[in-house]
C-alpha cells in the first residue's frame, strides 16, 4: 500500500546530482515537495523539473524545499540538470538499490522499472499532507502544488 495523507514520512537518504547525500530527516522544520518523475531525458519529466526550478523562489517564500526524484544515476542527473539549466533544485537519484524510495512510498512501477509521476508534500513535522499520482504522460500542475502549500 502506498503512502497517504496523514502518514509519517518514511525516512530515506539519496544522492543529489552533485553526489551529496540528502536525508529527508534533515528538512524537519521545513515543508518538502517530493516530485517523483519516471525518467530523466524525457520531455514531460524535463518540464516537471523545470517547473520546480522556475518556482524555486516561490518555494523559498513558502518555506518549502522541492526535490526531484527518479531512478536515474547521479551522473545522468548531473548532465540532465546542466542541460536543463537547473542550478537550485536538487535532483535525487533513486538508482540503487533500484527504486528503493519509490518502493518505500508504494509508487514504484515494477513492470517498467521506474516510479509513478507523483507529488508528495510533507509538512514541518514530517507528516504527509498531500499525495497525488498523475498519468505518466501528464505534466503536474505546479499552480495546484503552490495553492496547496499556501493553504496551510
Amino acid at each position: 500500500m502506498g503512502i497517504k495523507k496523514g502518514d509519517k514520512v518514511k525516512d530515506f537518504t539519496l544522492k543529489d546530482q552533485d553526489g551529496k547525500d540528502i536525508h529527508i530527516s534533515e528538512f524537519k522544520g521545513k515543508r518538502v515537495l517530493l516530485s517523483f518523475h519516471p525518467l530523466a531525458w524525457t520531455p514531460v519529466c524535463a518540464d516537471q523539473m523545470k517547473s520546480l526550478e522556475d518556482n524555486f523562489s516561490k518555494f523559498e517564500t513558502l518555506d518549502t524545499v522541492a526535490l526531484g526524484i527518479s531512478v536515474d544515476t547521479v551522473p545522468s542527473k548531473k548532465a540532465w540538470a546542466n542541460e536543463l539549466g537547473i542550478s537550485n533544485t536538487r535532483l535525487l537519484s533513486d538508482f540503487w538499490p533500484h527504486g528503493k524510495v519509490a518502493n518505500l512510498y508504494g509508487i514504484f512501477r515494477e513492470k517498467e522499472g521506474f516510479s509513478e509521476r507523483a507529488n508528495i508534500i510533507i509538512d514541518e513535522r514530517q507528516n504527509v499532507v498531500f499525495v497525488k499520482v498523475y498519468p505518466i504522460s501528464q505534466l503536474p500542475d505546479i499552480e495546484e502544488i503552490i495553492t496547496v502549500l499556501e493553504s496551510y
